[in-house]
């Protein structure tokens, strides 16, 4: 890196033009920094394997996280290692992946690499230093967050032996982490409403809010600040005395502990 730090949002400025075609000679010139500098950058960019999408959506926190973390004296093993931590975070957010499947990944290439502890133990200090975020904290009975998989479950017909895609409707509290999950024929408004109302029973209680994600179910218009919650869960809703509070949208840390929960059902064995 250069000695001396420039500003994040000129850091950004720069990929987002290289990206664009822009040479790195009149990047240098246009925002009046050494072409050094601006090649030093990129390659740091592209060492990491991000694009610019992902420059672009990274906070300023964040990219002030992943270089800090870059600066650090570290050994070629754990460079190497390191290398493919911007991948194996997009990866361990689709269903099914885990960190011993990545471990697994990176060892088969790696053998004389890290083992499975250590492997754990760097990448969570990578995701501790390039995401830097505020922790949620969540009240008893709150929040009640709401969603479908979206990967779908096979059954077999024990009469006919057809096979039969099920949806599969989950929902945590937010502060016990209570979970309920429910197989059932759609996404439609009527099975959403009889999961969500199964849920109740089965915590024998109503939270002061249900949060669901932006689902045509229970959405009709999503927005960032005034999403329309369709009239007849908002019926339910005031049927049960309680609020609908939409997650926000291109706000994914809204969602978060809905879809942990998710990850946690389909690595679990029965499925």
């Amino acid at each position: 890196m250069a000695n001396k730090q420039i500003d994040m949002r000129k850091i950004k400025r720069i990929f987002k033009l290289y990206t664009s075609g822009v040479s790195k000679r009149r990047i240098s010139q246009q925002l009046g920094i050494s072409r050094n500098t601006v090649a030093k950058y990129i390659d740091f960019f592209k060492r990491y394997r991000l694009t610019a999408y992902e420059v672009e959506k990274m906070t300023l926190e964040e990219l002030h996280g992943l270089f800090k973390a870059d600066q650090r004296p570290k050994s070629p093993k754990l460079v190497e290692l390191q290398r493919y931590f911007p991948y194996f975070d997009k990866e361990i957010r689709k269903t099914g992946v885990t960190r011993q499947l990545l471990w697994e990944e990176y060892y088969a290439k790696h053998p004389d690499g890290f083992r499975l502890s250590q492997f754990k133990y760097w990448y969570a200090e990578w995701q501790k230093e390039t995401s830097p975020v505020m922790r949620m904290e969540h009240k008893a009975g709150d929040k009640l967050f709401i969603d479908f998989t979206g990967k779908k479950l096979t059954i077999v017909d024990r009469d006919t032996g057809e096979l039969k895609e099920l949806e599969v409707f989950v929902c945590i509290l937010g502060s016990s982490q209570y979970t309920y999950v429910e197989a059932c024929a759609s996404q439609k408004l009527e099975d959403f409403i009889r999961c969500t109302e199964n849920a109740l029973w089965f915590y024998g209680g109503v939270p002061r809010a249900l949060v669901p994600d932006n689902l045509k179910s229970a959405v009709t218009k999503s927005s960032r600040y005034e999403p329309k919650v369709n009239e007849v869960f908002a019926d339910f809703a005031e049927h049960y005395e309680t609020a609908v509070l939409p997650t926000r949208t291109y706000r994914p840390r809204d969602k978060a502990i809905v879809e942990n929960a998710v990850r946690i059902i389909y690595n679990s064995p029965q499925y």
